[in-house]
């Protein structure tokens, strides 16, 4: 199942180097049968002004969220949302979008929720194919297929709640919170015991994730036998901060809080530090 892995020399100092891809590899695939690229950009005007050529958009809150509450798809939506962007279950898919990935990293966040078998992310993203000058396109993506089976989401293994962490905060503390937001927003008010993270930490300012190295050195305040959650505004940033420490140092007891603070922030009489 799946397309063989990059074998680029850069990748394989990560954790689990199969979850990410070069741009040279990716141009290389590009059009081969069980491939799917699929962009996921905050700013929706990206793709209609050239995508990689095949590319699928998927939008994370049109298409991925839930018509009605603050969620995501169910089984039955998902499996209707890969049938009409013809993605099979058995397909490789590779993400990536802009700013760094940030929303290509929750979209893959989210294809993980699915257990989907093969889902890869671009390093470096749009930002980092177009800087090599690669080639875009305006073609309309695959048609649509049949057949993806309804996979229950799995909210467990990646994804923490509210109400978990609200029970540690009053309890042990055994959880090591991550807040990715911008230093003034943590200042104003964060989860209690939470510790700011810079968006910096993760990636280089050409958008690519910084050698394993320098992330071990980065986190290695963390206690590898204590779980993490992450958290920032919206989940995004959380989510890319859960892949890099997750599939890239290969720490396993990592949780994304997708709620975050939008979720936290706005619940009457939550427990919040401000810096003084």
């Amino acid at each position: 199942m799946g397309i063989e892995y990059d074998p680029s020399p850069s990748l394989q100092q990560y954790a689990h180097p199969e979850r990410l891809v070069t741009s040279s590899w990716l141009g290389a695939k590009l059009g081969g049968a069980g491939l799917k690229v699929v962009e996921s950009d905050s700013d929706s005007i990206l793709y209609n002004i050239g995508h990689l050529p095949t590319a699928i958009r998927i939008d994370l809150h049109g298409d991925l969220g839930a018509p009605v509450c603050r969620d995501f798809l169910d089984g039955e939506a998902f499996a209707r949302l890969m049938d009409d962007k013809g993605i099979t279950r058995g397909d490789t898919v590779v993400i990536y979008g802009d700013e760094s990935n940030l929303w290509a990293s929750y979209a893959f966040w989210v294809f993980d929720l699915f257990g989907h078998p093969d889902v890869r992310l671009l390093d470096g993203g749009r930002e980092a194919w177009m800087q090599e000058e690669r080639e875009t396109s305006y073609d309309a993506p695959p048609g649509p297929t049949r057949g993806y089976p309804v996979i229950e989401r799995d909210d467990l293994t990646h994804r923490i709640f509210v109400d978990e962490i609200l029970a540690d905060r009053r309890g042990n503390e055994d959880l090591q919170l991550l807040d990715l937001r911008d230093a003034p927003e943590y200042a104003a008010g964060h989860i209690p015991g939470a510790t700011n993270i810079s968006p910096s930490a993760s990636i280089r300012p050409n958008g690519r994730f910084h050698s394993r190295d320098d992330l071990e050195a980065a986190f290695a305040d963390l206690d590898p036998d204590a779980p993490v959650a992450t958290y920032c505004g919206t989940g995004e940033r959380a989510a890319h901060l859960w892949f890099v420490l997750h599939h890239l140092l290969g720490r396993d007891t990592v949780r994304c809080y997708d709620g975050s603070w939008a979720e936290w922030g706005n619940m009457v009489r939550m427990p919040v530090t401000a810096e003084q």
